[in-house]
Protein backbone atom coordinates (compact mmCIF):
# COMPACT_ATOMS: atom_id res chain seq x y z
CA UNK A 1 0.00 0.00 0.00
CA UNK A 2 1.44 3.36 -0.97
CA UNK A 3 0.39 6.96 -0.86
CA UNK A 4 -2.30 8.76 1.08
CA UNK A 5 -4.92 6.29 2.31
CA UNK A 6 -7.54 8.92 3.11
CA UNK A 7 -9.92 10.20 0.48
CA UNK A 8 -9.42 13.70 1.84
CA UNK A 9 -7.86 15.32 4.89
CA UNK A 10 -10.13 16.36 7.74
CA UNK A 11 -7.66 19.11 8.60
CA UNK A 12 -6.73 17.58 11.96
CA UNK A 13 -3.25 16.54 13.11
CA UNK A 14 -2.46 13.59 15.40
CA UNK A 15 0.77 12.71 17.19
CA UNK A 16 1.29 9.01 17.82
CA UNK A 17 4.28 7.87 19.91
CA UNK A 18 5.75 4.41 19.40
CA UNK A 19 4.39 4.54 15.85
CA UNK A 20 6.80 2.12 14.18
CA UNK A 21 5.13 -1.16 15.19
CA UNK A 22 2.27 -2.78 17.07
CA UNK A 23 -0.51 -0.55 18.40
CA UNK A 24 1.21 2.64 17.24
CA UNK A 25 1.55 1.54 13.63
CA UNK A 26 -2.04 0.26 13.51
CA UNK A 27 -3.31 3.50 15.06
CA UNK A 28 -1.29 5.57 12.59
CA UNK A 29 -2.71 3.64 9.65
CA UNK A 30 -6.27 3.97 10.93
CA UNK A 31 -6.03 7.70 11.62
CA UNK A 32 -4.61 8.32 8.14
CA UNK A 33 -7.48 6.30 6.70
CA UNK A 34 -9.88 8.55 8.64
CA UNK A 35 -8.35 11.68 7.14
CA UNK A 36 -5.88 12.78 9.80
CA UNK A 37 -2.35 13.93 9.16
CA UNK A 38 -0.16 12.00 11.61
CA UNK A 39 3.17 12.84 13.21
CA UNK A 40 4.49 9.30 13.56
CA UNK A 41 7.09 9.37 16.35
CA UNK A 42 9.47 6.54 17.20
CA UNK A 43 13.06 5.58 17.92
CA UNK A 44 13.77 3.33 14.93
CA UNK A 45 14.61 5.51 11.95
CA UNK A 46 14.55 2.71 9.38
CA UNK A 47 11.05 1.73 10.41
CA UNK A 48 9.94 5.35 10.43
CA UNK A 49 11.10 5.56 6.84
CA UNK A 50 9.02 2.51 5.97
CA UNK A 51 5.93 4.09 7.59
CA UNK A 52 6.47 7.22 5.52
CA UNK A 53 6.90 5.19 2.33
CA UNK A 54 3.67 3.29 3.02
CA UNK A 55 1.42 6.17 4.02
CA UNK A 56 2.84 9.04 1.99
CA UNK A 57 2.31 12.73 2.60
CA UNK A 58 -0.30 12.19 5.32
CA UNK A 59 2.46 11.06 7.68
CA UNK A 60 5.46 12.92 9.08
CA UNK A 61 8.02 10.33 10.28
CA UNK A 62 9.56 11.93 13.36
CA UNK A 63 12.51 10.42 15.27
CA UNK A 64 11.81 10.68 19.00
CA UNK A 65 12.86 8.81 22.12
CA UNK A 66 10.28 9.67 24.80
CA UNK A 67 12.88 8.96 27.50
CA UNK A 68 14.98 11.91 26.25
CA UNK A 69 13.57 14.94 28.15
CA UNK A 70 15.42 17.50 26.03
CA UNK A 71 14.15 16.01 22.77
CA UNK A 72 10.58 15.89 24.09
CA UNK A 73 10.73 19.46 25.38
CA UNK A 74 11.93 20.64 21.96
CA UNK A 75 9.34 18.55 20.11
CA UNK A 76 7.09 21.35 18.89
CA UNK A 77 10.06 23.51 17.93
CA UNK A 78 11.50 20.65 15.91
CA UNK A 79 8.34 19.57 14.10
CA UNK A 80 7.71 21.62 10.91
CA UNK A 81 5.28 24.49 11.54
CA UNK A 82 2.53 22.97 9.39
CA UNK A 83 2.35 19.97 11.78
CA UNK A 84 2.44 21.75 15.14
CA UNK A 85 -1.27 22.20 15.81
CA UNK A 86 -1.71 18.78 17.43
CA UNK A 87 -5.39 17.89 17.84
CA UNK A 88 -4.99 14.24 18.92
CA UNK A 89 -2.19 12.92 21.14
CA UNK A 90 -1.89 9.14 21.38
CA UNK A 91 0.60 8.35 24.16
CA UNK A 92 1.25 4.83 22.93
CA UNK A 93 4.99 4.34 23.49
CA UNK A 94 5.56 1.81 26.25
CA UNK A 95 6.87 -1.61 27.13
CA UNK A 96 7.00 -4.34 29.75
CA UNK A 97 10.15 -6.19 30.77
CA UNK A 98 10.37 -9.48 32.64
CA UNK A 99 7.78 -11.48 34.51
CA UNK A 100 9.47 -12.03 37.86
CA UNK A 101 7.66 -11.23 41.12
CA UNK A 102 8.63 -7.91 42.64
CA UNK A 103 11.22 -9.20 45.16
CA UNK A 104 13.21 -10.80 42.33
CA UNK A 105 12.59 -8.23 39.60
CA UNK A 106 15.51 -6.57 37.81
CA UNK A 107 15.53 -2.97 39.05
CA UNK A 108 16.94 -1.82 35.71
CA UNK A 109 13.82 -3.21 34.06
CA UNK A 110 11.72 -1.12 36.43
CA UNK A 111 13.79 1.98 35.66
CA UNK A 112 13.36 1.46 31.91
CA UNK A 113 9.61 0.92 32.20
CA UNK A 114 9.13 3.97 34.42
CA UNK A 115 11.24 6.15 32.11
CA UNK A 116 9.15 5.15 29.10
CA UNK A 117 5.66 4.38 30.41
CA UNK A 118 5.41 7.05 33.10
CA UNK A 119 7.99 9.82 32.75
CA UNK A 120 7.93 9.75 28.95
CA UNK A 121 4.14 9.92 28.89
CA UNK A 122 4.10 12.85 31.32
CA UNK A 123 6.76 14.79 29.41
CA UNK A 124 5.10 14.32 26.01
CA UNK A 125 1.73 15.34 27.45
CA UNK A 126 3.23 18.48 29.02
CA UNK A 127 4.90 19.43 25.74
CA UNK A 128 1.69 19.16 23.71
CA UNK A 129 -0.97 20.27 26.19
CA UNK A 130 -0.47 24.08 26.21
CA UNK A 131 -1.18 24.27 22.48
CA UNK A 132 -4.31 22.18 22.85
CA UNK A 133 -5.63 24.41 25.61
CA UNK A 134 -4.75 27.55 23.67
CA UNK A 135 -6.86 26.22 20.80
CA UNK A 136 -9.56 25.14 23.31
CA UNK A 137 -9.83 21.83 21.90
CA UNK A 138 -8.31 17.97 29.38
CA UNK A 139 -6.35 15.83 32.40
CA UNK A 140 -9.90 15.96 33.06
CA UNK A 141 -9.68 17.50 36.54
CA UNK A 142 -7.35 20.32 35.50
CA UNK A 143 -9.00 20.94 32.16
CA UNK A 144 -12.69 20.77 32.98
CA UNK A 145 -14.45 23.51 31.08
CA UNK A 146 -12.17 23.19 28.05
CA UNK A 147 -12.85 21.07 25.01
CA UNK A 148 -9.71 19.00 25.58
CA UNK A 149 -10.65 15.38 26.21
CA UNK A 150 -8.68 12.54 27.85
CA UNK A 151 -9.27 8.81 27.53
CA UNK A 152 -7.35 6.01 29.26
CA UNK A 153 -7.46 2.96 26.99
CA UNK A 154 -6.54 -0.30 28.76
CA UNK A 155 -6.16 -3.31 26.45
CA UNK A 156 -5.93 -6.82 27.84
CA UNK A 157 -4.37 -9.73 25.92
CA UNK A 158 -3.24 -8.48 22.49
CA UNK A 159 -1.31 -10.65 20.06
CA UNK A 160 0.57 -10.01 16.84
CA UNK A 161 2.87 -7.30 18.21
CA UNK A 162 6.42 -7.17 19.61
CA UNK A 163 5.18 -6.62 23.17
CA UNK A 164 5.84 -10.10 24.60
CA UNK A 165 8.99 -10.55 22.53
CA UNK A 166 10.43 -7.40 24.09
CA UNK A 167 9.22 -8.45 27.54
CA UNK A 168 11.11 -11.74 27.33
CA UNK A 169 14.34 -10.35 25.89
CA UNK A 170 13.73 -11.53 22.33
CA UNK A 171 12.76 -15.12 23.26
CA UNK A 172 10.22 -15.73 20.49
CA UNK A 173 9.15 -19.17 21.74
CA UNK A 174 8.41 -17.81 25.19
CA UNK A 175 6.53 -14.88 23.66
CA UNK A 176 4.46 -17.15 21.41
CA UNK A 177 3.51 -19.32 24.39
CA UNK A 178 1.65 -16.38 25.95
CA UNK A 179 -0.98 -16.59 23.19
CA UNK A 180 -1.15 -20.37 22.72
CA UNK A 181 -4.74 -21.59 22.59
CA UNK A 182 -6.22 -18.07 22.65
CA UNK A 183 -7.76 -15.64 20.22
CA UNK A 184 -6.33 -12.38 21.55
CA UNK A 185 -7.19 -8.86 20.54
CA UNK A 186 -5.22 -7.39 17.63
CA UNK A 187 -3.48 -4.07 17.20
CA UNK A 188 -6.21 -3.20 14.72
CA UNK A 189 -8.86 -3.74 17.42
CA UNK A 190 -7.06 -1.19 19.58
CA UNK A 191 -6.68 1.22 16.65
CA UNK A 192 -10.39 0.97 15.84
CA UNK A 193 -11.19 1.88 19.44
CA UNK A 194 -8.87 4.89 19.34
CA UNK A 195 -10.52 6.01 16.10
CA UNK A 196 -13.99 5.68 17.65
CA UNK A 197 -13.00 7.82 20.65
CA UNK A 198 -11.33 10.43 18.44
CA UNK A 199 -14.39 10.68 16.21
CA UNK A 200 -16.94 11.36 18.95
CA UNK A 201 -18.59 14.80 19.19
CA UNK A 202 -16.56 17.41 21.07
CA UNK A 203 -18.89 17.44 24.09
CA UNK A 204 -18.41 13.68 24.70
CA UNK A 205 -15.51 12.38 26.82
CA UNK A 206 -14.85 8.68 27.32
CA UNK A 207 -12.91 8.56 30.59
CA UNK A 208 -11.74 4.97 30.54
CA UNK A 209 -12.02 1.89 28.33
CA UNK A 210 -10.95 -1.57 29.51
CA UNK A 211 -11.05 -4.02 26.61
CA UNK A 212 -10.28 -7.75 26.56
CA UNK A 213 -10.77 -10.67 24.22
CA UNK A 214 -13.63 -13.01 25.12
CA UNK A 215 -11.08 -15.64 26.20
CA UNK A 216 -9.89 -13.36 29.04
CA UNK A 217 -11.52 -12.02 32.19
CA UNK A 218 -10.49 -10.29 35.39
CA UNK A 219 -9.46 -12.75 38.10
CA UNK A 220 -10.68 -12.95 41.70
CA UNK A 221 -8.76 -11.33 44.52
CA UNK A 222 -5.72 -13.35 45.46
CA UNK A 223 -5.96 -15.34 48.70
CA UNK A 224 -2.88 -16.87 50.33
CA UNK A 225 -3.86 -19.98 52.28
CA UNK A 226 -1.59 -21.67 54.82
Amino acid sequence: MHGNLSEQSNGRVALVTGATSGFGLAITRRLVKDGYRVVAAGRRRERLGAVGDELGESVLPFPLDVTDPAAVAALLETVPSAWRAIDILVNNAGLALGLEPAPRADIQHWDTMIATNVTGLVHVTRAILPGMVARNRGLRADLVGTNVRVTNLEPGLVGGTEFSQVRFGGDQAKADAVYTGTQPLTAEDVANTVAWVAGLPEHVNINRIEMMPTCQASGPFAIKRS
